[in-house]
C-alpha cells in the first residue's frame, strides 16, 4: 500500500495519523524512520484523525520524518505444531535459544469468542496434583477457573507447581499447556524458565514472557497470543490445552494507560468503561467445541488490589467466570502452602465432571462434608478467642483440632509435590475420623460404614 509522510502527534503509546479512507479498526500501521521500523495497530477511527498504538513505544519519534504505511491486514501470529517447547515474546518473537520460528499458519490473534450455540457442555477434569483444587473446587475441562491472588502471596508458585503438574484422567488423549506471563520481572521470567526446564515439561508447553518494562501495547496483546495460539492447538491440532495467565491486574492496568492516553472518560478506579467486555472477549474464547476435538481450559490469575475482591478487575473477573479459587493472607502467614481460602473457593461446574466415571463415586459426598466441617471451624476459632479453648464444649475443641489437621494435612503440601486423586481423598477421610459420627451430616449410611469405620 502507499506510504505517507508524517504524524499529527505522538503520546505515550500512541500516534495520532491523518485520517485515510479504507482503514480498519485493528489494522497494522507500519512506521519507518532512521530509528528503524516499528509497527502499531489501529485502535480508534476519527473523522480527523486515527489513534494506533506503537508495540515498540513511541520514544525517539519525530513527528515530520517517519512514514507510515497502512498493510491493509490486521496483527497474526504465526503458528505450527512446533510452536510446543519454545518460548516468544508477548508479541510472538522467539526470545529462547533455539533459533527462527517459521509458521505454517499465520491466524488472527484476536480469534472470536465462541458461540454459546456451539459450546459442548464441559465434563471431565484437568488434575492439577493439588489437593484443594483437585478435591473441592475441581478444574473442569473447558472450564474457565481464575485464581484471586494478592501481593506478596505465592501465585507465582502455585501457577508453575500447575503448569508443570497438569494432566488428563486419560493420558493418551493428547494435552498442551499455554502459559502467558503478562508485565513480570526479569526475576520472575528466570524463575519460571527455571522451573520449566527442571520439571521438563517443554515438550507440551509453549510460553508468551511480557515484560514490565516492555512497551504497554505488548502488554495488552500477550494474553490474545497464548488464547491464539491455544486455539491452534486445540481446534486445529485436536488437543485438550490448558491455558494459564498471569497477571490479569497487569493486563487491566494497560488498558487503563492506553484510556488514558487516548483520553477516554474512566469509570470505576479509573478503568475503562468497556474493561467488562473487553476482558469477556479474552475469557469467552475458552471452551470446548461441539463439532470439533480439542478443548482450551482458563485458568487466569490476577492480583487484587489491597486483597479486595470487590475491585473491579476480580469482581468483573468473577461475572464472566465459572467460580474461582482465592488465596488466603492468614493461611499464607501461617506456613500453609498453597494458602487456598476453601470456605469463599468454588468451582460451578465440579458437579458435573466429577463422581463415578470421572474421579471417584465418593469425592461430592466427601467434599460435601469437608466444606461443611471446615465451616465450623471458624466459628469455634472465634469463640475461643472470646472465652479460651479451655471453656469451649468439647465438639468444639473436636472441630479445633479438625481444622487444624485440614490445614496442616489436607490443605499443605510441598510445591514441588503432586498428589494423586487417591492420596487426597484418602487424607481427607482420615481427618473426617478426629470428628463424632453424629456430625456427618453430608454422608449417607453407607458412606460412614464404607469410610469412617473406627
Amino acid at each position: 500500500m502507499k506510504e505517507y509522510r508524517g504524524i499529527q502527534s505522538a503520546r505515550g503509546p500512541l500516534v495520532f495519523l491523518e485520517p485515510k479512507t479504507g482503514v480498519q479498526n485493528g489494522e497494522i500501521v507500519e512506521l519507518r524512520d532512521e530509528t528503524g521500523l516499528r509497527r502499531a495497530r489501529v485502535i480508534r477511527l476519527e473523522p480527523d484523525h486515527l489513534v494506533a498504538q506503537v508495540f515498540e513505544g513511541t520514544s525517539g519519534i519525530e513527528r515530520d520524518d517517519v512514514y507510515v504505511r497502512y498493510t491493509g491486514d490486521h496483527f497474526k501470529l504465526e503458528l505450527s505444531p512446533d510452536i510446543l517447547g519454545r518460548t516468544f515474546s508477548g508479541v510472538g518473537q522467539p526470545i529462547d535459544m533455539d533459533g527462527s520460528f517459521f509458521g505454517e499458519v499465520r491466524r488472527d490473534i484476536n480469534g472470536r469468542p465462541i458461540n454459546p450455540m456451539s459450546r459442548e457442555y464441559p465434563r471431565n477434569y484437568i488434575h492439577t496434583g493439588i489437593s484443594a483444587i483437585d478435591s473441592l473446587m475441581t478444574l473442569i475441562r473447558g472450564q474457565k477457573l481464575p485464581i484471586f491472588s494478592g501481593a506478596g502471596l505465592p501465585h507465582r508458585e502455585i501457577a508453575a507447581q500447575i503448569v508443570a503438574q497438569a494432566r488428563l484422567k486419560d493420558q493418551t488423549e493428547s494435552f498442551a499447556v499455554v502459559f502467558g506471563a503478562i508485565g513480570i520481572t526479569q526475576d520472575d521470567a528466570f524463575f519460571f524458565m527455571n522451573y520449566f526446564n527442571e520439571n521438563q515439561v517443554s515438550d507440551h508447553l509453549v510460553s508468551y514472557f511480557n515484560y514490565a518494562q516492555d512497551p504497554v501495547s505488548e502488554r495488552v496483546m500477550t494474553p490474545r497470543c497464548a488464547l491464539c495460539a491455544a486455539e491452534y492447538l486445540a481446534f486445529d491440532l485436536g488437543m485438550n490445552v490448558l491455558v494459564v495467565l498471569l497477571d490479569i491486574t497487569s493486563y487491566c492496568e494497560g488498558l487503563r494507560e492506553i484510556s488514558s492516553s487516548r483520553e477516554e472518560v474512566p469509570s470505576r478506579k479509573g478503568f475503562p468503561g468497556y474493561l467488562y467486555s473487553d476482558l469477556a472477549s479474552l475469557y469467552e474464547r475458552a471452551g470446548i467445541l461441539a463439532d470439533r476435538p480439542g478443548s482450551i481450559t482458563l485458568l487466569p490469575i490476577l492480583t487484587m488490589p489491597g486483597d479486595d475482591i470487590t475491585h473491579p478487575i476480580p469482581d468483573l473477573t468473577g461475572y464472566i467466570t465459572e467460580g474461582q479459587i482465592v488465596l488466603s493472607r492468614s493461611l499464607h502467614r501461617a506456613g500453609i502452602y498453597p494458602p487456598i481460602d476453601v470456605l469463599p473457593s468454588l468451582s460451578r461446574l465440579m458437579k458435573d465432571g466429577i463422581g463415578e466415571g470421572y474421579t471417584r463415586e465418593d469425592h461430592a459426598d466427601l467434599s460435601n462434608q469437608l466444606f461443611s466441617a471446615y465451616a465450623k471451624v471458624g466459628d469455634a476459632r472465634n469463640l475461643a478467642q472470646v472465652i479460651g479453648r479451655d471453656d469451649l464444649s468439647p465438639i468444639d475443641q473436636t472441630y479445633l483440632d479438625f481444622g487444624d489437621a485440614f490445614e496442616q494435612r489436607f490443605l499443605s503440601q510441598s510445591a514441588t509435590e503432586s498428589r494423586s486423586l487417591d492420596k487426597s481423598f484418602a487424607i481427607g477421610w482420615e481427618i473426617l475420623k478426629i470428628l463424632p459420627l453424629s456430625e456427618m451430616d453430608r454422608l449417607s449410611p453407607e458412606r460412614i460404614r464404607r469410610f469412617l469405620e473406627r
